[in-house]
């Protein structure tokens, strides 16, 4: 039997229909859409990789993406923060290889990615690609005693970049989790592939990210982390059923340029941390909203107005998520979209990442959350939010179901076509399929 007559057979046992609807959702459509998507992902593979002989052992991977619930920017701070893994994927089909190098082909891309694993330093050239991830994430498990070695691998991502649901984090992990499965028996534990992740990102890669998406995708569900030690996070998944709800979950891409919104992204944590030092600390999370406001005035003097500010949302958006995972633990979901409505008003208040202003006259995430709040109003149900890092991109809306269909076709007149993507909680992080 050929190896893609074996994959065929094997996506269609229960075992796999079950883990899918698991996965994706439970509509027949969507279950046979997702089994297209690997077999032809299969078939890209093996077409690719056939005079390797690669196609005789196949593995198969999925690891989600992952939407922010609750935490805008407080996790370099060491705060608290609330994610969930979505049912929207970076799948890949892999193999090792002897020769020590791996070759990776993405869905889309002509050219491969190919990382000698020989030379596992720094490459300044190499920053802001696949390769310096593949390399970095290399380089740190053998750091940590871990075995690696060559794969060939075809990936594929429905995690569209520029989303907000984390579609490199989701590939950071996807490429670690390979190298668990094909080297270490797949014995490396979640948290520690999310901070493998991050470690490549940040070193090789040459983003100063934080922890919570690659954890978020990593572990699945509804997720609380608690970032007080960020070299050991406590993690906790919460025991939620959202899909009982009478709600769903949407994002809604605004568009906007992402080109020049690194130094808006990294003045967040340096104004926040700037506050910290002034008070004589490292962190917020060591600060109390009192010791704040008690010294604004000399705060005034040796940082600016939006650092404090900052450093306000800061405090006030690390308590409120430990208070969103109280209502969500309690069943109370009225306290938790409360809470979800203060976010955002503190996002765009306080923690001001609405739009940049080095581009004050382009504010779609405004505009989409002004529109979302006035459609809200007038059924006197829901809640949205800023998503993610924020200053372009998407915002968050919690919709009764009764009002989704009506609320995309105006969204999207506004936005474009395909503006609004809804979402499941996916139970799962990353995982092997077969």
């Amino acid at each position: 039997m050929s190896s893609l007559q074996y994959i065929k057979e094997k996506l269609s046992t229960e075992p796999v229909i079950k883990l899918f609807k698991e996965l994706y959702g439970r509509e027949e459509a969507t279950i046979e859409r997702q089994i297209e998507r690997y077999i032809r992902l299969v078939s890209k593979y093996i077409d690719t990789f056939r005079d390797k002989e690669q196609d005789k052992d196949i593995h198969i991977f999925s690891t989600p993406g992952r939407t922010e619930v609750g935490g805008n920017h407080t996790d370099h701070n060491h705060g608290h923060v609330l994610a969930a893994g979505i049912n929207l994927d970076s799948i890949a089909v892999a193999c090792p290889s002897s020769d020590g190098i791996v070759t990776v082909y993405s869905e889309g891309y002509p050219e491969p990615f190919i990382v000698d694993l020989n030379e596992l330093g720094v490459k300044e050239g190499e920053k802001e690609t696949t390769q310096a991830l593949i390399r970095g994430i290399a380089a740190r498990l053998n750091e940590l005693g871990y075995k690696i070695g060559g794969f060939n691998a075809y990936i594929s991502s429905d995690v569209l970049p520029g989303s907000g649901l984390s579609s490199s984090a989701s590939i950071e992990v996807l490429l670690a989790t390979i190298f668990s499965h094909l080297y270490n028996e797949g014995k490396i534990d979640a948290q520690l592939l999310a901070m493998i992740g991050q470690y490549a990102e940040n070193v090789y890669f040459g983003k100063p990210s934080g922890l919570m998406d690659q954890m978020a995708c990593a572990v699945g569900g509804f997720v609380a982390i608690d970032f007080k030690e960020p070299g050991k996070p406590i993690v906790k998944k919460v025991d939620f059923d959202f899909a009982g709800q009478g709600y769903k979950l949407l994002v809604v891409n605004t568009g906007g340029n992402h080109a020049d919104l690194t130094e808006d992204y990294a003045s967040v944590p340096m104004e926040m941390k700037a506050v910290a030092k002034t008070l004589g600390a490292e962190v917020c999370r060591e600060l109390s909203m009192e010791q704040v406001i008690a010294n604004i005035p000399m705060l005034r003097e040796k940082v600016n107005d939006r650092a404090i500010l900052r450093a306000m949302h800061f405090l006030a958006e690390d308590n409120r998520v430990v208070e969103q995972v109280k209502a969500l633990e309690q069943n109370d979901f009225q306290r938790f979209l409360d809470l979800v409505t203060n976010s955002g008003n503190s996002s765009w208040k306080w923690l001001q990442n609405c739009f940049t202003t080095h581009n004050p006259g382009e504010q779609g995430i405004t505009l989409a959350l002004a529109v979302t709040e006035n459609f809200l109003a007038s059924k006197g149900k829901g809640a949205c939010r800023v998503h993610g890092g924020g200053f372009a991109g998407t915002i968050q809306v919690f919709m009764p179901l009764e009002y989704v269909d009506e609320y995309i076709s105006l969204i999207e007149e506004i936005f474009g076509n395909k503006a609004v993507t809804p979402l499941s909680i996916r139970p799962y992080g990353t995982i092997r399929i077969i």
